[in-house]
């Protein structure tokens, strides 16, 4: 981590611009290489649902560095396993810029993630020579910037969280939250139908939450089309997740087979 660099994501955020970013559930550092590639202001590395660790992670963030929007390139971001104090202390310690912490349904529980991610006075974590303070090169220095510079979105992914969002909120601390649409869906009892209006709803109430004390609105956009992302810009999200590896695998190579069958019948 560059001490003299603000996190240009959380800069934006603060200006209510919008920032795209992607998720990565493949634990490897080629792929990581790859997407930071392409100019996505960030990856998300998701240690919830994949098989990755924190070993995993430290690999892929070595991978992402300088690749990317200048100055900093891609910057890493983890969706921790849990709102645990280890578990965002790991990724933090390993270079993450920030973390998206899943299923916060209260105050309470996001003053957890956020002390979690914060070194006193501001939190809880705990600190010694590790990755991202230079294995102790930048040890002071690393304490205040990684304090002032890092990310702390939760998750909104149950009715329970939207009923409490603005008290999640008004958490110092929280830059933002994230919505999980397909749990969110689960929770309101209509699995995967992303455009009910009780959806809807729940989009809403988040959002205007979310602009009335100008902290960023969160959401993953799983099928990244035109129409769909020009509705989630519209609707006033501005960290916004752009599919995912395993979609952009799976979709590129069943275009270039299907290419492939056409081009032999035109023959």
């Amino acid at each position: 981590m560059s001490l003299n660099t603000i996190n240009p994501v959380k800069q934006k955020l603060k200006r209510g611009e919008v920032s795209f970013g992607s998720w990565m559930q493949i634990g490897h550092p080629g792929v990581a290489e790859i997407l930071s590639q392409v100019g996505f202001d960030w990856i998300a590395l998701d240690m919830e649902h994949s098989d990755m660790d924190v070993r995993d992670f430290t690999d892929a963030a070595r991978g992402m560095y300088g690749r990317g929007p200048a100055p900093l390139g891609t910057i890493p971001l983890a969706r921790v396993r849990e709102n645990d104090t280890l578990a965002i202390r790991q990724v933090l310690d390993s270079g993450a810029w920030g973390v998206i912490v899943p299923l916060v349904n209260s105050a309470e529980e996001a003053r957890r993630a956020v002390a979690a991610a914060k070194f006193p006075p501001q939190g809880i974590r705990g600190t010694a020579f590790f990755r991202g303070n230079d294995y102790g090169l930048t040890f002071t220095e690393y304490m205040e910037h990684a304090n002032r510079e890092g990310i702390v979105m939760v998750m909104i992914e149950t009715k329970e969280a939207v009923e409490s969002i603005d008290a999640i909120l008004r958490v110092e601390g929280v830059d933002g939250v994230f919505i999980g649409p397909y749990d969110l869906s689960l929770s309101y009892g209509i699995p995967g139908k992303l455009a009910d209006p009780l959806m809807t709803k729940a989009r809403q109430k988040v959002l205007e939450a979310c602009q009335k004390v100008h902290k960023a609105a969160g959401i993953h956009v799983v099928q990244s089309d035109k129409a769909s992302l020009r509705a989630t810009i519209e609707e006033g999200f501005t960290f916004i997740g752009l599919s995912m590896d395993t979609l952009f695998l799976d979709r590129s190579a069943r275009e270039t087979l299907q290419n492939a069958i056409q081009a032999l019948g035109e023959r």
